[in-house]
């Protein structure tokens, strides 16, 4: 089995350094404008990853579709967890779904998450922008040191309130414009809260506590935005502004498609 330092290296070879590298490159041919470089190659790597986005969403939704005959087939088998088990694959079988298939382009999506925040943070860290140049490759241009103004005006190695409460308020958008389908707001109508159930003595269903989970996260989401965005350089914000400004025109194409 590969060891703790040989796993680190295979990862800085296969996926840090490539993205390492690509940001100094478009810094390079992006007027060294490090904010313009950030901005572009996140969107390099969103547009990389859409075909990834769409079958994710696409499993998702395929998902929801059987959530009704799943919840049957729970209240059904409640006492028998291994006929519920099988009957619960075969209700996967029988719809060609793969519950597994949108957990890949998750996990790829976070593994790319975490090596530009890496990047970001050691290029941005202690008021400074050194760049290593024992990492880069030899076709990109060797500079020791990056201007860490972004747009002539914002500072990408301090954290930056103004572009936090912006990006926060991207995030609920999205987050609302995820969930606000017909077949949502019709299923918030008739959920009821967990406290009216347990007063009335009734359980609340996994379709309750999703509901609610949901309406939590339109708040959580956005408020740890803000503590990261308060926290963390703005190169970090930024890129997670401009994702998020991806994923809205994303999730609007592809409502304007279902219409």
């Amino acid at each position: 089995m590969l060891k703790v330092k040989e796993m680190k290296e295979f990862f800085g070879v296969i996926v840090y350094d490539p993205i390492y590298n690509a940001l100094i490159f478009l810094y390079n041919i992006m007027w060294s404008d490090l904010g313009i470089a950030i901005v572009v190659l996140t969107i390099i790597i969103k547009v990389a990853l859409l075909s990834m986005s769409k079958k994710q969403i696409s499993s998702q939704k395929e998902m929801q579709e059987i959530q009704p005959l799943i919840k049957k087939l729970q209240t059904k088998y409640k006492d028998n967890k291994e006929e519920l088990a099988k009957k619960t694959m075969e209700l996967y079988k029988k719809h060609k779904i793969n519950p597994a298939a949108g957990c890949f382009p998750l996990v790829v999506q976070m593994i790319v998450f975490i090596t530009l925040y890496r990047v970001f943070l050691n290029l941005l860290k202690n008021d400074s922008a050194n760049v290593r140049e024992d990492l880069l490759y030899s076709v990109v241009p060797h500079i020791n040191h990056v201007n860490d103004m972004a747009f002539g005006f914002l500072n990408l190695t301090n954290p930056s309130p103004v572009l936090a409460i912006i990006t926060a308020i991207a995030q609920y958008f999205q987050i609302k414009m995820m969930q606000n389908s017909k077949k949502d707001t019709k299923r918030e109508k008739k959920t009821k809260t967990i406290k009216e159930l347990s007063q009335k003595g009734q359980t609340p269903s996994i379709e309750d506590f999703s509901t609610i989970m949901s309406k939590q996260m339109v708040i959580f989401i956005p408020i740890m935005t803000l503590v990261v965005g308060f926290s963390f350089p703005a190169g970090l914000t930024l890129y997670w502004f401009t994702s998020t400004v991806f994923m809205i025109i994303q999730q609007w194409f592809i409502i304007k498609n279902k219409s």
